[in-house]
């Protein structure tokens, strides 16, 4: 059953997890911290030396390998589990010994209704929906069970604990207590006997019919912080519970893997297939390796066809490209390879070259879109499609899915960002490359099915506008540096990605596009096979631009806060500047002008003026100045605003509004009143709200009402037409 009906059945769960607990004697005091649950924005740089050190790309290996798995794997097709013996290597960084360690034993989010996950869901889907939301029944439920852990020979005892102070019942972290302390520089060796039973696909992982997508599938050890490194001060374990909104965080190491399965199975894998096909018994066995990255995954599948290609750049090996596709979805296949192939030349050459010999996409089968859109490194899910339309939905969707997955493995591959505390780094600075990418190729998204198509309506965005709609720039309730569980709701989540996106598209906007790319490699070559924060982010366009006025002026309201951009235009306002009435001294004498007087003086200079110019138009404006006053009004943070003001002649002239005042008032005296005033006429802040108070005209123009009258005419005359072929 999904649910427990009883309060007999909830205390029988209760005391299965708990007994599972306490096969373990109470462990000695923790003696390293674990880095905060809460409060973890981060506004102090790393230390230069951080992980290491920036690498400088001639050490041995591309990271400073901290944790290395040998990992023998057999999966039992039939019941979706996953029997593993993994021998764990792990290098002390820090200056002090380690009585205990930590695992991530992810597959426990899945084995009840208990879990920090599924408790979080129902918090975080109240407001908004989200993915992850499929209902677990009977025979359905994935978990991660140890039977054996040793230390050179020693068994050791284990506890769960709950690091960010989530529910009892949650098991997605286990303390392992050592034998033996492990010193500082020393190096730890742990065998672990484990079993892993997928869920039906409900979140990044799982099982539908004769598809395994197998990832977060195997113990994993904890990442140990130095002070200096990501805004630590001490020395902290940096655990955290398996969230519902959070992905994940780990060492760079070295992946050897075994994975037997079915011989009628298309298997595929992070890394490199290494030497010969091993089979017996109606079952084969898969070697992959692969180094410098921090998690593996897999996919074994019945009946599943491939698509190969291959991609070369500067720099970068000879990368094979792989797609695991079901037949039923063979229209997205070749999509998917191709956005892949293209991300690969985008990404190389505007961040820095693949390093990887190979990248695996995986397009999950019907049923299983859970599985899909989802990154590890090297390895990727896209989204499945029975048609591929040039010019739809469909070619749009399957691009930017394909391309976003892609981009991961830069930003949470190879930049390795904590996804857990610090979701922007990955998230929003991928989604802005990828809107970045698809500006390059000229791919808008296109809001247009085939049937749309058909009767001539394919309306377009451009992918910033896109994401603006989404961005949640009205009322933010979360600052973007923020962690991903301490959120609002999933939407504020999702704003990670839209919002971010929206306020580096307006950085980019005031830097410069050639500034702001020169940063993001600074950004990935100081930072590449590290783990950077928000902080390190924000150096690095600080110290490549030096321009810490405007980094600052995003960072500050956006990033670090939940500031709003909302700047319009409240008013035009104009006169003629004709003589006034009144008396004037001039060398002590008085002079008076009458107003009788001064009118027929004023009615006598516009004759005149006419005599002098019979064909003058209308718009042409007389013998007399135009006064013309324009008034802004602020409700939001202070932002650099550019203001064009037209006037009745045709002329128009540009003013900067740069200032912090809450309103403003710009004056002009030209030839001709002013007829129309825009602020920002070029698009540049994406971030402003409402858009549409950024413009305003001196008297009512129908040309929107006009043409949108018009379309929806001709959407009608389409309908009508339509039926009469019927």
């Amino acid at each position: 059953m999904g649910r427990c009906t009883s309060w007999f059945a909830i205390l029988a769960i209760a005391w299965s997890c708990q007994a599972s607990a306490l096969q373990t004697a109470p462990a000695a005091m923790q003696d390293i911290l674990f880095a905060p649950a809460h409060n973890t924005i981060i506004t102090q740089q790393s230390a230069p030396n951080a992980w290491g050190g920036e690498r400088s790309g001639k050490e041995p290996t591309l990271s400073d390998r901290v944790v290395s798995y040998t990992i023998h794997a057999d999966l039992d097709a039939a019941r979706h589990a996953v029997t593993g013996k993994e021998h764990m290597t792990w290098r002390n960084r820090s200056d002090r010994e380690v009585r205990s360690v930590y695992l991530h034993l992810y597959l426990n989010a899945f084995q009840n209704e208990g879990s920090t996950f599924f408790t979080e869901r129902n918090v975080q889907t109240a407001h908004a929906s989200s993915r992850g939301l499929a209902a677990l029944k009977e025979g359905q439920w994935g978990w991660i069970r140890l039977q054996h852990v040793q230390q050179d020979g020693a068994a050791l005892t284990w506890r769960f604990v709950h690091p960010d102070g989530g529910p009892e019942t949650d098991q997605t972290v286990v303390r392992i207590d050592l034998a033996q302390p492990v010193p500082s520089a020393g190096t730890l060796v742990l065998d672990i006997d484990f079993v892993s039973q997928l869920p039906r696909v409900v979140a990044r992982t799982g099982w539908w019919g004769d598809f395994n997508l197998v990832g977060q599938w195997f113990p994993k050890i904890g990442v140990l912080e130095l002070a200096g490194e990501r805004g630590a001060t001490q020395v902290r374990w940096n655990v955290h519970e398996f969230h519902f909104n959070s992905e994940f965080f780990a060492d760079f190491g070295l992946y050897d893997v075994n994975l037997t399965v079915p011989s009628d199975y298309t298997v595929g894998a992070v890394g490199q297939l290494r030497g010969t096909l091993a089979q017996k018994g109606g079952r084969t066995t898969y070697h992959f390796v692969q180094g410098d990255v921090h998690d593996f995954a897999w996919v074994a599948a019945k009946g599943y066809r491939t698509l190969d290609g291959t991609y070369a750049g500067p720099g970068s090996p000879k990368v094979a490209v792989r797609v695991i596709y079901p037949p039923e979805y063979e229209a997205s296949a070749a999509p998917s390879l191709k956005a892949n192939i293209d991300a690969l030349g985008y990404f190389s050459k505007t961040l820095g070259a693949y390093p990887y010999d190979t990248l695996t996409v995986v397009v999950p089968p019907y049923n299983a879109v859970e599985a899909g859109g989802m990154e590890y490194p090297t390895f990727t899910t896209t989204e499945a499609y029975q048609y591929v339309e040039p010019d739809t939905w469909t070619q749009m969707a399957s691009d930017i899915v394909n391309i976003h997955e892609f981009g991961h493995g830069y930003f949470y591959g190879i930049l390795a960002s904590n996804e857990f505390e610090e979701p922007m780094l990955d998230e929003g600075l991928n989604e802005f490359w990828d809107m970045r990418m698809l500006g390059e190729r000229h791919e808008d998204y296109v809001l247009a099915t085939p049937f749309t198509k058909w009767l001539g309506i394919t309306p377009h965005l451009t992918g910033f506008e896109f994401e603006r709609l989404g961005a949640m720039l009205r009322h933010p309730h979360d600052p973007l540096a923020q962690n991903s569980w301490d959120r609002m709701s999933s939407f504020s989540y999702f704003t990670v990605y839209t919002r971010a996106s929206t306020a580096l598209h307006d950085l980019e906007q005031r830097l410069g596009r050639p500034a702001l790319e020169k940063a993001f490699r600074l950004y990935y070559q100081r930072w590449r096979f590290r783990h950077p924060s928000v902080a390190d982010f924000r150096a690095a366009l600080i110290d490549s631009s030096g321009d810490a006025k405007d980094v600052d002026a995003i960072f500050n309201p956006y990033v670090y806060g939940t500031g709003v951009m909302e700047d319009g235009i409240s008013s035009i306002d104009s006169f003629e500047e004709l003589p006034q009435a009144g008396v004037c001294w001039k060398d002590d004498k008085k002079t008076e002008v009458v107003a009788v007087d001064l009118e027929r003086q004023i009615d006598r200079e516009r004759e005149d003026w006419k005599k002098a110019h019979p064909q003058a138009q209308p718009k042409e404006s007389g013998p007399f100045a135009w006064h013309s006053t324009i008034t802004l009004v602020r409700h939001g943070a202070p932002t650099p605003e550019l203001l064009r003001v037209t006037f009745e002649d045709g002329t128009h002239e540009d003013v900067t509004w740069d200032d912090g005042r809450r309103w403003a008032r710009f004056d002009f005296v030209k030839p001709s009143k002013a007829v129309s005033a825009e602020l920002d006429p070029e698009g540049h802040n994406y971030l402003d709200y409402d858009r549409l108070n950024n413009s305003l005209t001196s008297r009512p123009n129908g040309a929107a009402s006009r043409r949108w009258t018009a379309d929806a005419a001709a959407l009608l005359q389409t309908f009508y037409s339509l039926l009469v072929t019927l």
